[in-house]
């Protein structure tokens, strides 16, 4: 896929910033004229608010279309707001909003996302689509593609990360790698991080947005108040425009890379160094599976079950004490931990039923297991 910039080309970084929600007139113009000065790329605003549980601000609606054009009009700021179907877009393009964004509940949704592209066939309209709730890439992948399928080439992506189960410091984890994964498939596909969403709390908004800029997004979205305490939704990870305007100057914004020969050869020595470990780890990794291959033929000796609890849990805790001594992080040795346990009970479900079959007989029959 060939994608056409949503923004100035090579413009970095890209800011998205305005309220999670559009409230008041008044609460609305506040807000751009505050950011007017930080020159953001698009003035945001939730107009429709998909919400977990009925009851909560579901958003002004259509009225609140009409206060985004008069933030176009009194600042001079492009704007931009979330759709789920195609009643949404097309009130969007009456009130001249210039980029729309699906959001992570409906990105999730094939069909929305579809009612969604074919309302927008035969416009120009740029789209951004954020990432679904849970981390599923090719539902990531498959709603990009279809607003591609229908002509629109102005597309881009926002990360704003995953919800789990379980204690975090984020309120959605973000799972870096998925990002990264769409930068490496799509490379001219702009990407843009959602820290808000990621952060779920405003005291960890500037350091998660430097880590965007580390690894090489193209720009944030942020959600600005000019009274977050007081916010109608969201009010926890919002900031006001100054603090904004504080926070994205403060930020080191990354070079790609680099011709100078000294950093070439560093990092060419690192590299390598790296291969070699990385080839350790998985010659390890394999030692490892052999071993578990061989209590799986114990178990299976003694018609033992592969899952044990109590081994388990011992293994887990001890594995997290000592990342934490090697300065590792709980979300990845949780990843790294999960994956290995599960390659483990694969591995063991292989020698567990090796040489037995199972088949479906014809209807009325019996399963046969041999």
């Amino acid at each position: 896929m060939q994608f056409q910039p949503v923004f100035p080309p090579h413009k970095r970084p890209i800011l998205i910033a305005g309220p999670c929600s559009a409230e008041t007139e008044e609460q609305v113009l506040t807000t751009a004229h505050g950011l007017k000065g930080f020159q953001p790329d698009l003035f945001r605003a939730g107009i429709w608010k998909p919400r977990t549980r009925p009851g909560a601000f579901e958003g002004i609606g259509v009225p609140g279309l009409a206060w985004l054009r008069r933030v176009k009009e009194e600042t001079g700021m492009k704007t931009t707001t979330e759709v789920a179907n195609a009643q949404h877009v097309y009130e969007c393009l009456k009130y001249g909003v210039d980029v729309l964004w699906i959001g992570a509940r409906t990105t999730v949704n094939p069909f929305s996302v579809q009612e969604i592209a074919d309302a927008l066939a035969g416009t120009d309209m740029p789209v951004i689509v954020k990432n679904p709730v849970n981390p599923d890439y090719k539902l990531w992948v498959g709603a990009i593609e279809r607003l591609y399928k229908v002509g629109l080439r102005r597309i881009a992506a926002i990360h704003r990360g995953f919800s789990t189960y379980g204690d975090s410091k984020y309120r959605n984890v973000p799972r870096w790698q998925m990002a990264i994964d769409l930068m490496e498939e799509f490379p001219g596909l702009e990407v843009i991080c959602d820290i808000s969403h990621i952060c779920g709390r405003r005291d960890i908004l500037a350091e998660t947005a430097q880590k965007a800029y580390d690894l090489n997004f193209n720009g944030l979205m942020v959600e600005v108040h000019p009274t977050p305490d007081t916010a109608w939704s969201d009010a926890a990870q919002q900031i006001t425009p100054e603090q904004f305007g504080q926070m994205t100057g403060a930020l080191i914004q990354r070079k790609a890379t680099s011709d100078d020969p000294d950093y070439q050869l560093k990092i060419e020595n690192f590299r390598q160094q790296i291969d070699e470990f990385d080839e350790e780890i998985i010659h390890l990794i394999a030692q490892r599976m052999q071993m578990v291959r061989e209590i799986g033929y114990v178990k299976k000796d003694k018609n033992i079950a592969i899952f044990q609890p109590e081994r388990w849990r011992a293994l887990a805790d001890a594995c997290r004490r000592r990342a934490e001594k090697n300065e590792l992080s709980r979300e990845f040795i949780s990843l790294f931990l999960e994956a290995i346990h599960q390659e483990g009970i694969n591995q063991q479900e292989k020698v567990m039923n090796d040489g037995i079959v199972t088949t479906i007989a014809p209807a009325g029959d019996l399963w046969i297991n041999d």
